[in-house]
């Protein structure tokens, strides 16, 4: 079987918080970290290396939070999808309009949810 052709680009480290101001005061005091406000509903921290932390204001549920997610660089998500089932992946949703973009939830073989994300610019479709 041929091995799937995704660029990831970076990756993501997605949190689902209780209270947006209570987690940037805790990062800045306990740890230092200065996190940013982008856009409202949600909190970045980009760290070298292309690593970011993104926090969203919402109920987490147990299991699925934190959630890793590959960044697509030259987009291709759709496409992408379509490959992973093909090679047999459980989807957890089906592309989605996220911030940004565009993303879609899968489960490694023990269940850990994952997701990939590419950018509004970016084609769907490669």
């Amino acid at each position: 079987m041929t091995q799937p052709n995704l660029k990831i680009s970076g990756i993501a480290v997605v949190f689902m918080v209780q209270s947006l101001e209570r987690t940037r005061v805790f990062y800045a005091e306990a740890l230092g970290l200065e996190l940013t406000q982008k856009e409202e509903g949600y909190l970045l921290l980009a760290l070298p290396g292309g690593t970011e932390l993104v926090f969203f204001e919402g109920e987490a549920v147990r299991g699925t939070s934190p959630q890793i997610v590959f960044g697509l660089d030259e987009g291709g998500i759709d496409t992408a999808a379509e490959a992973l089932v093909a090679r047999g992946v459980q989807l957890l949703t089906p592309v989605t309009e996220a911030p940004g973009g565009w993303s879609v939830e899968l489960a490694d073989p023990d269940g850990h949810p994952l997701a990939l994300f590419q950018a509004e610019a970016l084609p769907r479709r490669r």
